[in-house]
């Protein structure tokens, strides 16, 4: 076996792996414990990358229309009509929006050509989907877009606020070693959070803030601090500026946050009690229509009370991609030149100095959303779509998706056939996917690790870099467009940090601008600006000093009797963005199998809804259909669904067709957290399931929504009048039991081996039986009997495991919860030994939490 070390795909993390590649296209997968990220630790999505390796449905040769054709001529194509486009329409005709799925010289190789040689500022990054706030705070306050903490910090803090974060689902690893610290040092633990997540209920504290609360309670905050004398007077003299007026404008109380007073002072309570205090900040902030000030509001408290650039101490904002921060640090937001540059006449000038190129931009391009717009009205004329999914990502994607119809050329270069997006591509370019690809990501904490390759490159795919070079090339650019290999952009990248810095910047890497391929090749975990940048005090600003940022709570929008709710979207524990990767994965699937809108009970029976049906939601831009779950997480009249399903898994539970394109004033990123909407029910005429071990092509049909189990694929339906079941079965050997008076009809098909091939189970009045037996059948070596496979259980049914809990070990909740009562388990370590969950990834930790919680112990008689 071949061990390779490489870093994780997904979120920001940024953890290591040790991947033994054991056959063709087949790896093991285990953690590194040698990586500064995770040490050894990794998630459920890390955990199981070896069911995502395969050739399954990726993209292996250039296309255009539809059609395969060579390399020379897709490449010429793309090369001719952006060309062809500037020539005649000016550089910001043209545009790429790019991902930060890209390794950091992919990025780099794309920043380059279309600000220094096309001459636009006309690319962007999803990043801008998660992450835009947070860079427009740390420039405010810092000068530079510098995370100014490490995940050591963690580990050293006495109090750790988690703001808009579950961090238990989006980052498993970091909850961990916040675990570990609690366990350890009696670390407290805030979540300021709307929704009552499985990471808040395992907090000591949980304020169920109202949406966009945030700046109203950390003024509020900061407010009582000043009160009770816990500001740090010299920190503030030394280091920071404030705005006229500052301490006299902090708007926002308990009432504004909608909160109880009460728990405004008790994290007040714990705040000043614990000066060694880390506050970690994701997406529930960011993606708002006043995230920048969020993030503003959040530093201001650190700055005012010293709690920055010290052990245990400081903001933290924490990425959502594997390579978001290599993206910023290029230049990758249109918002940006490059390499923390911004677009002064110097800044501009070096750039075009560093590059030798014949033109710079010299002013910001379009952020996403305004990218799109153009877009749609004709301004933008080309675009290349690289890594991403924008006509399922972006906010209103309704609206995307005519733009990218409308686009007169549109490129999509990915690993995968088919998606929304490249539906609508007049080029296919076949790119490296994990495990192909080779160069740098930087995660959360500036530590900069490599993607090694662990198998060849499968068909005609290519690196991201060399399809841009070679654009870049037949565009008249090649003198300054030679690169050989990911470590030759590197090194130019490294050169570029260091290039008139002067010291003005903290992003510089020019110590290793002279990494040979040698040293490339055996890089290990770095880290840059050091474990805490603004340890002396010295900040990016021009005079050195930190700066306080006036903030302002937003109203809430006027009631609106055609939209009284308000929606919420976010990501599920065990997938990832647009499926395109973990749902190919039939553990990963298991935890949540279609897409849910979580709605409190109440608001559900106000509105007819019952747990387990499905509903529409309506906003002005669009509606979609979800599967409800009905729970007091939720506060009375918000509502949460899931961002990840596509047409490709389902005709429902597209979120993002529905907030609209409101965005924040500074960073430009999307308000996806708080849209108004409604919500009805929906009364199909029938429901089913099918079971098959080939997917299948479905009519139209009401609801749908298909994922993948071991041996085949689930798929869930519903809908009104008929429907030609025949057309969804494939040949065989049919038993069939029919309940006219109930409307129910099962069918199974077994195949020419006498295998279970495929199993529908309809019913028009009655409940459909549990999916889990039958679906197992699929991969079976024990052949069931016809009763038995139309009863869709065995003849002699052995304990019900529940839905599954931990998808490492198929250990289910029926099962936990007997194990906790008879064998009077009262920890995770007990739960751990007796059925080993949570023992491999740990993602199913805080679930087992609070079944310890929930489920109530045997009381003991007392000894006589």
């Amino acid at each position: 076996m071949t061990q390779i070390c490489t870093t994780c795909p997904y979120c920001g993390v940024g953890c290591g792996i040790k991947a033994d590649v054991v056959g063709d296209r087949e790896v093991v997968i285990k953690g590194d414990a040698d990586h500064p990220a995770n040490f050894g630790r990794l998630c459920s999505k890390g955990t199981h990358l070896a069911e995502t390796v395969s050739l399954e449905g990726r993209l292996l040769h250039p296309e255009i229309g539809a059609e395969q054709v060579e390399w020379d001529e897709a490449l010429n194509l793309v090369a001719t009509r952006f060309a062809d486009t500037v020539r005649e329409h000016g550089p910001d005709s043209v545009a790429f929006y790019v991902s930060g799925q890209l390794l950091t010289e992919d990025y780099y190789v794309a920043n380059k050509l279309m600000k220094g040689f096309i001459g636009s500022g006309n690319i962007d990054t999803n990043s801008r989907l998660c992450m835009a706030s947070a860079v427009a705070a740390h420039n405010r306050a810092f000068g530079e877009d510098v995370v100014p903490c490490s995940y050591d910090d963690l580990e050293a803090a006495d109090l750790i606020l988690l703001v808009g974060s579950n961090t238990a689902w989006c980052h498993p690893v970091i909850w961990q070693r916040i675990e570990k610290a609690r366990s350890e040092r009696g670390t407290k633990l805030v979540v300021i959070d709307p929704r009552l997540t499985e990471t808040a209920e395992r907090a000591d504290l949980h304020l169920p803030i109202c949406p966009d609360g945030d700046v109203a309670l950390f003024n509020a905050l900061l407010a009582e601090m000043m009160t009770r004398g816990a500001l740090d007077e010299g920190y503030l003299r030394d280091h920071v500026d404030a705005p006229d007026q500052f301490w006299n404008g902090l708007e926002g109380d308990a009432e504004a946050a909608g909160i109880d007073p009460a728990l405004l002072d008790q994290l007040a309570d714990l705040v000043v009690a614990h000066p060694k205090m880390v506050t970690l900040f994701s997406q529930g902030a960011n993606q708002s229509v006043n995230g920048t000030d969020k993030g503003n509001a959040i530093i201001n408290l650190h700055l005012a009370t010293g709690r920055i650039g010290k052990p245990g101490a400081g903001p933290f904002s924490i990425t959502g991609q594997p390579n978001a921060m290599g993206g910023r640090e290029v230049g990758g937001l249109a918002s940006m030149l490059a390499v923390h540059m911004g677009f002064s006449d110097a800044e501009c000038d070096a750039a075009q100095a560093f590059w030798n190129s014949p033109t710079i931009a010299r002013q910001p391009g379009r952020k996403a959303v305004d990218m799109f717009r153009d877009v749609h009205e004709g301004r933008i004329k080309a675009i290349w779509v690289m890594a991403t999914n924008p006509a399922v990502s972006m906010p209103d994607a309704g609206f995307v998706r005519e733009a990218l119809d409308r686009c007169d050329f549109v490129v999509v270069s990915d690993v995968i056939s088919e998606t929304d997006t490249t539906a609508y591509a007049d080029v296919k370019l076949p790119a490296l996917a994990w495990g192909e690809k080779d160069g740098t990501v930087t995660n959360s904490e500036r530590v900069i690790s490599r993607q090694r390759p662990l198998f060849a490159a499968p068909g005609e795919a290519k690196a991201d870099w060399w399809i841009i070079q070679e654009v870049a090339r037949r565009m008249g650019f090649g003198d300054s467009f030679m690169f050989d290999s990911p470590a030759a952009i590197f090194r130019e990248y490294a050169a570029q940090t260091g290039y008139r810095n002067d010291g003005k910047r903290k992003l510089n890497l020019s110590e290793w601008a002279k990494t040979t391929d040698a040293e490339f090749d055996s890089w290990t975990p770095k880290i840059w600006g050091g474990i805490s940048p603004y340890a002396d005090g010295k900040f990016s600003t021009t005079n050195a000093r930190a700066r306080l940022t006036a903030v302002t709570p937003i109203a809430l929008p006027a009631a609106d009797l055609s939209f009284p709710l308000r929606l919420n979207t976010g990501r599920y524990r065990d997938q990832w963005h647009t499926m395109t990767r973990t749902g190919l994965s039939p553990r990963l699937s298991q935890h949540r199998r279609e897409p849910l809108a979580e709605i409190h009970p109440q608001d559900a029976l106000e509105r007819g809804i019952d747990d387990g049906s499905l509903a529409r939601i309506t906003t002005p831009q669009g509606d979609s259909i979800f599967r409800v779950q009905t729970t007091e997480a939720q506060r009375r009249g918000e509502i949460f669904v899931p961002m990840h399903w596509t047409d490709q898994m389902s005709n429902g539970g597209r979120a993002n067709q529905l907030p609209d394109q409101t965005v924040d004033p500074v960073s430009g990123q999307p308000a996806y957290k708080n849209s108004l909407c409604n919500i009805e029910a929906v009364q199909p005429e029938w429901h089913a399931f099918l079971v098959s071990n080939k997917r299948p092509a479905l009519p139209p049909l009401l609801y749908w929504a298909s994922t993948r189990i071991a041996g085949g694929w689930l798929t869930e339906m519903s809908g009104q009048g008929n429907i030609e079941l025949e057309a969804l079965l494939p040949e065989g050997d049919r038993v069939e039991a029919v309940d006219m008076k109930r409307g129910m009809r099962r069918i199974a098909v077994r195949d020419q081996e006498d295998k279970l091939a495929a199993a529908l189970f309809l019913t028009r009045k009655g409940q459909l039986p549990s999916r889990d037996w039958i679906a197992g059948q699929l991969v079976s070596e024990e052949q069931a009997d016809a009763p038995s496979l139309l009863a869709a259980r065995p003849k002699i049914a052995g304990p019900d495991k529940g839905a599954i809990v931990c998808i490492c070990f198929n250990v289910g909740v029926k099962q936990i919860i007997t194990a906790i009562a008879d064998q009077s388990l009262t920890s995770l370590d007990d739960i751990g030994t007796a059925l080993s969950a949570g023992t491999n990834c740990g993602s199913c930790r805080p679930t087992l939490s609070k079944l310890l919680n929930d489920t109530p112990q045997p009381e003991l008689e007392a000894a006589e």
